[in-house]
């Protein structure tokens, strides 16, 4: 699945240095606003044990991750829904992306401007997601234009779009933005086209310095962005991405050594990636054998003849049956032989709800 996540902030936030580790891609990331002008792309691998541990049982000939494309955009400032530093454009970046990965700031450097003058996360949030909703009070107001005028002449589709419309833009106005205002599912399908910013949904990555990241204790400025983003049923985490990209560079005997001075199990982008993986509403599925051992990427609540399509179209449309196991039976049982002797593999048919963590084979006909 093409699934893409925008990195936003403001400018010298960090969040060129976080793509860059991410990406390993070295594109620059200087000390200066607008850096990053047209916006840098990147495919990255999502971290999953489980596709190594299938790999070494079954034995096979090549091992494919999931993946996530990552956009930097360029740094928003103030202004930018009425064009300050080239806003229309970097705005129009977003709106091409599924969800939203908002860089905050939350460490001090005199040797770092900050295009606001002080350090607030609170406030730097504020900027973007203002920038963001005024955008979207002008996409709604010419949308409400434009329905208007089918609504006036009978047709009904325009008539339950223009109803959603006149619903949600007062709302807006007061400062709500999209993703927070009640709609059923059908009323968030007729505004799914107007692809609204503050609709996608947003994770909050608090940039902290070397010596917070260290530490299990918050510092002030990232309590302020966890408390904030857990208030409206958002998610936020923590890394540093000067140690990010550092990591990133590393041989692994190295990097394991470096990680341990900073007491993390992890490099703090594998908690990114996974964190968008299932900000998306993503799961992974694998497909097993000698000769390929991969995992797919699908949404929840996916059926079985769905996640066959996303291997092929001709998967789903000639969609017989699933012969589906589960990793968890996998590592209990050893094999795929033992698994049969059990009778752990079972066929499934077109009204299966695809599991994270299937291991699947697909019949099909066309």
């Amino acid at each position: 699945m093409a699934l893409q996540v925008g990195i936003v902030g403001l400018p010298n936030v960090g969040k060129s240095t976080i793509f860059n580790a991410l990406t390993e891609s070295g594109i620059p990331a200087e000390n200066y606003p607008f850096c990053t002008i047209d916006p840098n792309m990147g495919i990255v691998a999502v971290p999953d044990i489980r596709l190594d541990k299938i790999s070494s049982i079954v034995k096979t000939q090549k091992t494919i991750p999931a993946a996530i494309e990552f956009v930097d955009i360029a740094g928003l400032v103030r202004g930018a829904s009425k064009g300050e530093g080239l806003g229309n454009q970097f705005l129009s970046h977003i709106r091409n992306v599924d969800a939203i990965i908002q860089v905050v700031r939350c460490f001090e450097d005199d040797n770092i401007t900050h295009v606001e003058g002080s350090i607030d996360p609170l406030r730097d949030i504020e900027v973007i997601e203002t920038e963001l909703l005024i955008r979207d009070i002008d996409s709604v107001e010419k949308r409400i234009q434009k329905t208007s005028k089918k609504a006036k002449s009978g047709d009904k589709e325009a008539k339950a779009e223009l109803t959603v419309l006149e619903k949600i833009l007062p709302l807006m106005n007061d400062g709500m933005l999209a993703r927070n205002i009640q709609l059923e599912k059908e009323q968030c399908e007729l505004v799914k086209p107007l692809s609204l910013l503050t609709m996608k949904p947003v994770l909050y990555v608090t940039n902290v310095d070397e010596k917070e990241i260290a530490s299990e204790d918050r510092s002030d400025f990232a309590k302020q962005v966890f408390e904030m983003a857990e208030a409206q049923n958002n998610k936020a985490i923590r890394l540093c991405g000067y140690i990010e990209m550092e990591i990133s560079g590393m041989e692994a005997e190295d990097r394991e050594m470096f990680l341990a001075e900073y007491n993390l199990s992890e490099p703090g982008l594998n908690k990114l990636i996974r964190s968008a993986y299932e900000l998306l509403g993503l799961e992974t599925y694998f497909t097993a054998g000698e000769k390929e051992v991969r995992a797919w990427t699908i949404k929840n609540g996916f059926t079985a003849p769905e996640a066959a399509g996303v291997i092929h179209s001709d998967f789903q449309r000639g969609f017989i049956k699933a012969e589906i196991y589960h990793y968890n039976e996998l590592i209990k049982y050893g094999s795929e032989p033992k698994l049969k002797e059990a009778g752990k593999i079972r066929q499934e048919g077109k009204n299966y709800t695809v599991i994270d963590g299937d291991i699947i084979f697909f019949k099909f006909n066309v």
